[in-house]
């Protein structure tokens, strides 16, 4: 199943803040990020290019699959909820990502309040589209079944 990228809604100001303390990962071919089931170590933002997110099945094939678009901050739920990440990212060539690793993650969120409230809105607005998403599918297939 394929997803519409526009469920990760993410500011851009709020991109930019992260992004002043991130550093730079080369993305000159494809590039795993990391896969499902392993925990959160950072931050990953794309700032320019797409990068591909996907979700497998008990038999290893991929069932859920988009792509994300810049800007958007990936790993965020994970690293405020301490989660294995339930999807694998790989950012395509060219790309531009960045990342901050967990600790300077934490002591962003410690030291200004501010931001940690900004990512804490952001993951609800993030929450509220990917429900809106998953129930217009539902709706789909319920108008096609009938």
């Amino acid at each position: 199943m394929q997803i519409d990228s526009s469920v990760f809604i993410t500011d851009p100001p709020l991109v930019q803040l992260f992004q002043n303390q991130a550093v730079p990962l080369p993305c000159d071919r494809d590039r795993v990020l990391f896969f499902e089931g392993e925990d959160p170590v950072g931050l990953y933002i794309l700032s320019k290019g797409s990068a591909n997110l996907s979700w497998s099945g008990p038999d290893g094939q991929v069932e859920i699959a988009f792509q994300a678009t810049a800007p958007s901050l990936i790993g965020l739920p994970c690293l405020l909820d301490g989660e294995p990440h339930p999807f694998s990212l790989i950012a395509h060539s060219g790309a531009k990502i960045s990342f901050v690793s967990l600790h300077k993650f934490a002591l962003m969120l410690e030291f200004d309040q501010m931001l940690a409230r900004r990512a804490l809105e952001a993951l609800a607005t993030e929450a509220r589209f990917t429900q809106r998403a998953i129930l217009e599918r539902f709706r789909e297939a319920a108008g096609n079944a009938a």
